[in-house]
């Protein structure tokens, strides 16, 4: 692996459960050094006394809230090798979902990553070398039926990944973006009848993602599919555009469907 997790100091948000708890699990196993932040202070307490790492409860979206969590995770490991900026959320509705819905949406998915990158670019441009793992979904690549404040703000995730990517990786940054499909979690629980029938029957545990991102280790690549058949549909969305969002709209139909039976 090009990336030594022995011993590496690694901050996760959304830390709590799903994905985030899993990759706190397989990157303490090799030996990392875990700060877990949640919102949700018990489930980041939990697992943070599973893998002998420390937890920061709060809101790891807002501009007060990061400076925290980092000037806390430096506190407890010294200068931060990974932040995994895991933490999302998914409300349902399109264009008529209230102001506020959207700009929370904005802040946890977007903005919580610009806001940490903010703080530790510094110190990693110094020290030259830095990692950033976003969890982006395939929803960032494709679409998200069903949510448009989660599809638009993940589109908004990966082009900001791109960017970090971009600019900085000859300056020793590597940025990777994680873009699964259906994962076990609360939040695909929380699609209902829709999430279901779009992504149920491939669905994986979010332990299949970090195995991903421990694969992704080896060669640092960019985009990290635990579901590869994404990098296809990608290639179709770009270079097929009316056939995808025909397919799309026809998945959607299917899902109205559904949704009256």
């Amino acid at each position: 692996m090009s990336f030594e997790l022995n011993g590496a100091r690694v901050v996760i948000t959304g830390g709590g459960g799903g994905i985030g708890a899993a990759l706190a699990r397989r990157f303490a196993a090799e030996g990392a050094r875990i700060v877990v932040a949640d919102l949700d202070g018990p489930a980041a307490e939990a697992v943070a006394a599973e893998v002998g790492g420390v937890a920061v409860a709060g809101d790891a979206a807002g501009v007060e809230g990061v400076a925290a969590l980092i000037a806390r995770a430096t506190e407890e490991l010294g200068a931060i090798d990974l932040f995994c900026a895991n933490a999302g959320i998914a409300p349902h509705g399109g264009p008529e979902a209230p102001e506020e819905v959207w700009a929370r949406a904005w802040d946890v998915n977007v903005m919580a990553h610009v806001r940490a990158a903010d703080a530790l670019l510094p110190g990693w441009l110094e020290r030259g070398r830095g990692r950033f793992l976003a969890t982006v979904s395939a929803a960032g690549l494709l679409t998200s039926l069903g949510s448009a404040p989660y599809s638009v703000t993940k589109h908004g995730a990966l082009a900001f990944a791109e960017w970090l990517s971009a600019t900085y990786r000859h300056r020793g940054i590597t940025v990777q973006a994680i873009c699964p499909q259906g994962v076990r979690t609360n939040m695909l629980a929380a699609t209902g009848v829709g999430g279901q029938l779009i992504m149920g029957a491939s669905a994986i545990e979010p332990a299949q993602v970090a195995d991903a991102v421990m694969e992704s280790f080896a060669d640092d690549r960019f985009l990290i599919l635990p579901h590869p058949e994404v990098a296809e549909y990608y290639a179709t969305r770009a270079t097929q555009t009316d056939r995808w969002l025909g397919g799309m709209n026809k998945l959607q139909r299917k899902v109205e469907a559904a949704q009256a039976e």
